[in-house]
C-alpha cells in the first residue's frame, strides 16, 4: 500500500478497482468479434500492452467528486479509453512506428491497413457507449474531442521537418493531441453528475491544464528520459522530424551557423546519435530543456488550482498529487 501512496495513478487504481474492472470487461465485450477475430487480437495486444489507463481513471475520478452515483461513468470511461487507443493504432501507422512502450506495434506485428481499420472499429464502439450514456451533452463533448484530437494530429503532420514551426503552433497541436482528451475524460464525469456550472469548468480546466502538463514532460523526456521506463530510444522525436517545444526554442535562438545545422539534420534525415548529441548541447546552451520543463510545472500547479471550487477530501489531494507526479518524472 507505501508504494501506491506514493504514486497517486496507483493510488486511483486502488481506490476505483471495482469500477476499473467493470470497465475492462466493458472493453473485452465491445471489442469482441466473433466474425472478425483480428480486430479481437489486435485490440487485446493494444490493450495488454502495459497502459496506465490515466483517462478512463479521470473520468472515474471526475464523477465521484462530484459524488455521483449511476452507472454511466463506467460507459463513459470505457468511450474514452477506445478513442485514446484508436489514436494510439493511427499514430504508430502514421509515425511508421515499430514499438509502443518496449513492445512491438500492432502495425508492425499485423500490417498498417488492418491498424487503421481497427482503429476506426474502436472509434465506432466509442460512439455505441456515448450513446448508451444517454446524455446529448456528453455526446457533443466527445464528438468535439474526437475532431479536435484529428485536426491535432493533422497540424503534427504538417509541422514534421518544418523548421518554422512555432511555439503557437506546438500547442495547438498538444492542444488537440493529448490535452482536449485529458479536457473531456475530466468533464463528462461532471455533466452526468448534474453539478454547477463551476464545477464542470473546474474539471474542464483541470483536464486541459494536465493533459498540457503531461505531453511537455512527454516531449521532454524524449531528451532527458531514461531509455527502459520510456520503452524507446532517447531522441526519437528529434531522429522522426518532430518539432516539440525543447527544439523549437532551440531554433528560434540558435545562430545562423546553428540554423544550418538543425536544418541538414532535421530536413536531410542526418539525425544520426551525434547529431543529436549536437543538438541537446544547443538546447542546453539556451537553456530550452529548462525552459520547457518550467512550463510543465507552470501547467502542473494550474491544473492543481483549478480543483479549489471542491471541498476537501482524499480525492481531491490525490487528484493535486496527481499533477505533481507527471512533472516528477523529469526532476
Amino acid at each position: 500500500m507505501n508504494s501506491q501512496m506514493n504514486n497517486p495513478i496507483k493510488l486511483l487504481r486502488f481506490t476505483f478497482d471495482k469500477e476499473m474492472q467493470s470497465v475492462d470487461r466493458l472493453l473485452n465485450k465491445y471489442m469482441t468479434s466473433v466474425s472478425t477475430p483480428i480486430i479481437s487480437e489486435l485490440s487485446n495486444h493494444l490493450f495488454n500492452a502495459g497502459g496506465k489507463r490515466v483517462r478512463p481513471l479521470l473520468t472515474i475520478a471526475s464523477a465521484k467528486l462530484c459524488d455521483y452515483s449511476g452507472d454511466s461513468h463506467i460507459k463513459l470511461a470505457a468511450a474514452i479509453e477506445f478513442i485514446h487507443s484508436a489514436t494510439l493504432l493511427h499514430d504508430d501507422v502514421v509515425d511508421e512506428s515499430e514499438k509502443r512502450r518496449g513492445k512491438p506495434t500492432a502495425n508492425f506485428l499485423w500490417n498498417n491497413q488492418s491498424s487503421v481499420l481497427v482503429g476506426d472499429y474502436l472509434f465506432s464502439k466509442s460512439f455505441q457507449l456515448m450513446v448508451e450514456a444517454e446524455s446529448l451533452d456528453v455526446l457533443s463533448i466527445l464528438a468535439d474531442a474526437s475532431a479536435t484530437i484529428s485536426e491535432g494530429e493533422i497540424l503534427q503532420l504538417s509541422a514534421v521537418k518544418n523548421l518554422n514551426t512555432s511555439e503557437e503552433v506546438y500547442y495547438k497541436i498538444i492542444e488537440g493531441k493529448t490535452a482536449a482528451l485529458f479536457e473531456a475524460a475530466a468533464m463528462v464525469g461532471a455533466i452526468i453528475s448534474k453539478v454547477e456550472p463551476d464545477f464542470v469548468k473546474a474539471l474542464k480546466n483541470y483536464g486541459r491544464y494536465l493533459g498540457l502538463c503531461f505531453q511537455l514532460t512527454d516531449d521532454l523526456l524524449d531528451y532527458v528520459g531514461d531509455e527502459k521506463s520510456l520503452g524507446k530510444k532517447i531522441g526519437d522525436d528529434f531522429r522522426e522530424g518532430k518539432l516539440t517545444l525543447p527544439l523549437i526554442k532551440a531554433i528560434e535562438k540558435s545562430t545562423l551557423k546553428e540554423k544550418k545545422f538543425f536544418k541538414n539534420a532535421i530536413k536531410r534525415n542526418s539525425t544520426c546519435d551525434e547529431s543529436l548529441e549536437e543538438a541537446l548541447f544547443i538546447m542546453e546552451k539556451y537553456g530550452t530543456l529548462d525552459f520547457t520543463r518550467k512550463k510543465a510545472i507552470d501547467f502542473s500547479k494550474k491544473a492543481s488550482d483549478s480543483l479549489t471550487v471542491f471541498s476537501d477530501s482524499n480525492l481531491k489531494t490525490t487528484l493535486k498529487s496527481l499533477t505533481c507526479y507527471i512533472v516528477s518524472r523529469i526532476n
